[in-house]
């Protein structure tokens, strides 16, 4: 594929990211996994392309915006993550270490963007109260352009200024500081999985997790055969839930605690 045709492949991409979450449809949203799939078939490159989108994949499932919180924009650091990989033929963890920065300083753009769209939101709510309905949803499509422009300005700016950049600072930077970027790159799964944990029932399910680890790590199963056995285990436990709710309640019963009640 032309270049010029991947860069404004890559570039809709970014847009899509946006528009796909502020529109409803969400046919990929903003996971790193779903993002990284397309990217693959833009770049050709499906192996670096799943390695990374799965690494950032794990890193986001702990985090999430609520409330309207800005958070890192992990679709972008997969765009350019990937990007940089196939353009440059740094390994992932190096693509990984600099594509992440990216999605961080998006996190900025996050914040003005929100700004505005307080003052476009307020404009939709007087067109809702004058009835003039075509204008309201005129001004709901353009704050989701104005949305889209926080993902196309970075990625624009790494396409413009970031493969030559890359090669430039590799060729001059020592071996021991592109091994560091390798290093923290493939450190950044662990940490996401520490983050998703901290989240999870783990003092109530630590015998799974400890049956994972061993199967995974000791036995060297498959993770497709991990995650079998684990949709399996949590099969299991739904249905002793759904049967514990089915069970008539007597007076003076009391449950107590739940699974996130850690």
């Amino acid at each position: 594929m032309p270049i010029i045709l991947q860069n404004l492949l890559i570039v809709i991409l970014a847009g899509w990211m946006a528009w796909d979450n502020g529109s409803g449809v969400q046919l990929i949203g903003q996971w790193p996994v779903c993002v990284a799939l397309v990217m693959g078939l833009i770049t050709g490159d499906f192996h670096s392309a799943m390695i990374i989108g799965g690494t950032l994949q794990l890193m986001s499932m702990g985090i999430a915006a609520l409330g309207g919180a800005s958070i890192p924009e992990y679709g972008v650091a997969t765009i350019v993550s990937i990007f940089l990989a196939a353009r440059t033929g740094v390994n992932t963890g190096e693509a990984i270490a600099v594509g992440l920065p990216v999605g961080m300083l998006t996190l900025q753009l996050d914040v003005l963007v929100k700004y505005f769209n307080t003052f476009t939101a307020h404009w939709e709510q007087s067109l809702l109260h004058a009835k003039k309905f075509r204008q309201m949803e005129g001004v709901y499509l353009l704050s989701i352009l104005i949305w889209m422009l926080k993902y196309v300005i970075p990625m624009a700016a790494v396409m413009a200024f970031g493969p030559s950049l890359i090669n430039a600072v590799t060729k001059f930077v020592p071996t021991w500081f592109t091994l560091g970027l390798q290093v923290a790159g493939n450190m950044l799964p662990v940490l996401g999985v520490a983050i998703l944990l901290h989240y999870m029932p783990v003092k109530k399910y630590l015998t799974f997790l400890i049956s994972g680890f061993v199967l995974s790590a000791y036995l060297n199963l498959p993770i497709l055969g991990v995650a079998l056995l684990g949709g399996a285990a949590a099969y299991f436990i739904y249905q002793k839930g759904v049967e514990k709710l089915n069970q008539p309640i007597f007076a003076g019963t009391i449950e107590q605690g739940d699974d996130f009640d850690e």
